[in-house]
């Protein structure tokens, strides 16, 4: 590890700590060549796999692709950030627990409309028409009964409506 300071390789560890995350380890530092001090941190990198489109390109995995999707599902919709991330988080332990080097968008794109079915409806239906690509009026119908099946709950309409 070089020296932030006079660029010096000779430098030695002082104090290892976990971090308060519990998922990164924090290095007190301190260059043999300078005196100065400073902090590292080692954490783990979890290689995503590559994303298989339908076109058969390969592209790196972006997290701020999934965000992206959800924001437009949920636009307008009364669901807290915290419940995105949380979602996003749970797509990528099991994309990671495949185990493999490779994923298609359409296996990602069905994880994601799985845990928007579980927050919001609407952002569901949103999201389930175009990356579906609906084309007629009865495909939307399919979808909201889907929703209305055994096992879930309708919403109670509101009075007057």
């Amino acid at each position: 590890m070089k020296c932030p300071y006079c660029k010096s390789e000779q430098t030695a560890v002082i104090d290892t700590r976990v971090a308060e995350d519990g998922q990164t380890i924090r290095r007190r530092r301190e260059c043999e060549s300078c005196d100065k001090r400073f902090t590292t941190y080692e954490r783990v990198e979890l290689a995503m796999p590559v994303v298989v489109k339908a076109s058969g390109f390969r592209i790196p995995y972006e997290r701020e692709k999934i965000r992206t999707g959800f924001a437009r599902a949920l636009h307008k919709r009364p669901v807290p950030t915290q419940y995105v991330d949380a979602a996003i988080d749970r797509i990528e332990q099991r994309v990671l627990a495949r185990g493999e080097r490779e994923i298609s968008s359409r296996t990602i794109g069905e994880m994601v409309m799985q845990e928007l079915k579980k927050m919001d409806s609407v952002a569901y239906i949103r999201f389930a028409s175009v990356y579906e690509d609906f084309q007629r009026v009865d495909e939307f119908r399919e979808k909201v009964l889907e929703l209305k099946r055994p096992g879930r709950k309708a919403r109670p309409r509101a009075q007057g409506k």
